[in-house]
C-alpha cells in the first residue's frame, strides 16, 4: 500500500522541455515555470534560451548528474519549507536518460508532492516517425559503451518482439548500428532519427546493415535516436542463454513465478526451458 502524500511541504513538479524547437512548448509547463519560486535546470546555459523566448524571470538553479548531496539536501530544504519548485532538463523529460531520479525519490520517501508536466518526446518523436510496428516498444536509453553488460542488452533486444528504442551520441551510432546489425540480423528494419524538431531534422529508415553503411559514410550529426524493430516470433533463437536468463531474472523481479518466467523467455527466445532455470 502506499502511502498518500504528505500536505506539508511544497509541490515538486517535473517538468518536459521541448528536445528542440522551443515553439514544443507547453502553455502549461509555462504557467508552471513561471508560478514557481525557483527552477533547478541541468545546464542553466541552456535553459535561459527558453527563459529569454518566453520571458520567463523564476530564478534557476543548476542541478545536475555532478552536483553535489549539498545541493540535492538544498532543493529537499526549500522544498520542506512551503516552496514549490519546478525540475528541468536541458531537453525533454527529467529523470528520462537525465538526471533528478534522486531528487525526486528522495522529495517521494519523505511523502512530498510530485506533479509531472509532460511535453515533448524524442522517443515518441521517433517511435511514430519510424513507420514500424510501434503499439508496443521498450525504451533501452543510452546503451553500455563495452563489455559483457553491452552484450545482454543488445541480445535482449534482439528477442524482444517489441519495438526498442534507443538513444546514442552521433560519433558513435556507426559503431552501435554495426553491433545491432550483428546481434539482431542485418535485415532487421529501423530508422534513425536525428535533430528531431530541429531546422536539420532527418529520419533515415532501412534495415540494420543498410543504417550502419550510410552512418560510416556519412556520419550523423546533432542528437540520435534510433528505433529497432521487434523480432520476428518465426526467425527461432537469438538470445544467448545468460542473457535469457538474465531476462528471467528481470520478470521475477517484476513478480512472475521462475517458471511462467522460464516459459515465457523459452517461447519469445526457442531457447530451451530447462537452460533458463539458474542453480
Amino acid at each position: 500500500m502506499t502511502d498518500a502524500p504528505s500536505t506539508a511541504g511544497g509541490t515538486l513538479y517535473v517538468v518536459a522541455t521541448p528536445i528542440g524547437n522551443l515553439g514544443d512548448i507547453t502553455l502549461r509547463a509555462l504557467e508552471v515555470l513561471r508560478a514557481v519560486p525557483l527552477v533547478a535546470a541541468e545546464d542553466t546555459r541552456l535553459t535561459r534560451r527558453l527563459w529569454s523566448r518566453y520571458a520567463i524571470e523564476t530564478r534557476l538553479v543548476p542541478y545536475h548528474a555532478r552536483s553535489a548531496d549539498r545541493r540535492r539536501d538544498e532543493l529537499l530544504t526549500h522544498l520542506a519549507g512551503g516552496a514549490d519548485l519546478a525540475l528541468v532538463t536541458d531537453a525533454g523529460t527529467p529523470l528520462v536518460s537525465d538526471p533528478g531520479a534522486d531528487l525526486v525519490a528522495a522529495w517521494v520517501a519523505r511523502g512530498g508532492l510530485v506533479v509531472p508536466i509532460p511535453g515533448a518526446s524524442a522517443v515518441l518523436a521517433a517511435l511514430v516517425a519510424a513507420g514500424l510496428p510501434s503499439a508496443r516498444f521498450a525504451f533501452e536509453g543510452f546503451l553500455p559503451r563495452r563489455g559483457s553488460e553491452r552484450r545482454l542488452r543488445l541480445e535482449r533486444i534482439s528477442a524482444d518482439d517489441r519495438a526498442t528504442v534507443v538513444f546514442e551520441a552521433p560519433g558513435r551510432t556507426a559503431a552501435t548500428l554495426a553491433d545491432l546489425a550483428t546481434v539482431c540480423g542485418a535485415s532487421r528494419p529501423a530508422a534513425v532519427a536525428r535533430e528531431l524538431t530541429k531546422l536539420h531534422e532527418e529520419i533515415w529508415r532501412g534495415t540494420l546493415a543498410e543504417l550502419s553503411r550510410r552512418a560510416s559514410d556519412e556520419p550523423p550529426r546533432g542528437e540520435v535516436t534510433i528505433v529497432v524493430g521487434g523480432a520476428d516470433a518465426d526467425q527461432g533463437p537469438t538470445m544467448g542463454v545468460e542473457a535469457a536468463r538474465f531476462e528471467v531474472d528481470r520478470l521475477v523481479g517484476e513478480g512472475m513465478s521462475r517458471s511462467s518466467a522460464a516459459r515465457e523467455v523459452a517461447h519469445r527466445t526457442g531457447l530451451p526451458r530447462r537452460d533458463l532455470f539458474r542453480s
